[in-house]
């Protein structure tokens, strides 16, 4: 089957509207860019059609839906421009940004954008960082991230970079609803509220596969100390 083949039969079974069937022709120079750029710098172990229609592309697009018109949007830990690039590719309304400390890998982001002409910048530092400077902080109208880290982590890197009124999207696979519990209450001292917990599946090649999609309004402003050095993060989560 070719690339278009694989896409179409994918995109069908996750949204059976059809609604991201136009954009075949970019993610197929997409996916052929990441094979190519892949051989030289680890982005992904998944590299078939099959699965980075569904693993890379489907999956990024599952948060789409819940991301207001005209978003500026900060994708934390971003990787090799997973969900940004598709994101970018369906969404030209949103400014994007692409926040990673792996440079290589921003890299690959900035050539794709440059190639697809994506509303995308890059920004290689540690999101703990970044959400202390006056430039980023409570500056995004949505902060996502996608298989970055517990939520309970995840929360205090993404929720200080997102204005109030904003919101913070996360979707996550497997232990999702037990890590929504033990990351609520840190979540309100960061200023957020849970707006939307919804269970999905992605449909692969394999099979289904669980994820959960939530959505976290941004009340308040976060309070000065947040968010502390990664070390107190991970060693003691809110």
């Amino acid at each position: 089957m070719s690339f278009k083949e694989i896409y179409l039969e994918i995109m069908t079974k996750n949204f059976p509207d059809g609604r991201y069937n136009e954009f075949a022709d970019k993610f197929e120079i997409l996916y052929n860019e990441l094979v190519s750029y892949n051989e030289k710098v680890n982005l992904t172990a998944v590299t078939d059609m099959a699965g980075a229609c569904a693993k890379h592309f489907a999956d990024s697009l599952l948060i789409e839906e819940y991301i207001p018109q005209g978003s500026t949007l900060c994708d934390v830990g971003c990787g090799g421009g997973f969900p940004t690039l598709p994101l970018a590719i369906v969404r030209s309304d949103l400014e994007i940004t692409a926040l990673d400390s792996t440079e290589k890998k921003l890299k690959f982001v900035s050539l794709m954008a440059e190639k697809l002409n994506l509303n995308v910048v890059t920004l290689a530092a540690r999101a703990e960082e970044v959400g202390q400077k006056a430039e980023y902080r409570e500056s995004f109208d949505c902060v996502c991230a996608r298989a970055v880290a517990r939520l309970n982590i995840l929360s205090e890197l993404c929720i200080p970079l997102t204005r109030a009124g904003g919101k913070f999207i996360s979707c996550k696979a497997a232990l999702a609803k037990e890590e929504l519990n033990e990351a609520l209450s840190g979540i309100e001292k960061l200023g957020g509220t849970l707006e939307m917990a919804k269970d999905t599946e992605l449909m692969t090649e394999g099979g289904e596969q669980s994820r959960a999609v939530f959505v976290f309004s941004k009340n308040s402003p976060t309070p000065a100390q947040y968010p502390r050095h990664y070390s107190k993060i991970s060693k003691k989560p809110l």
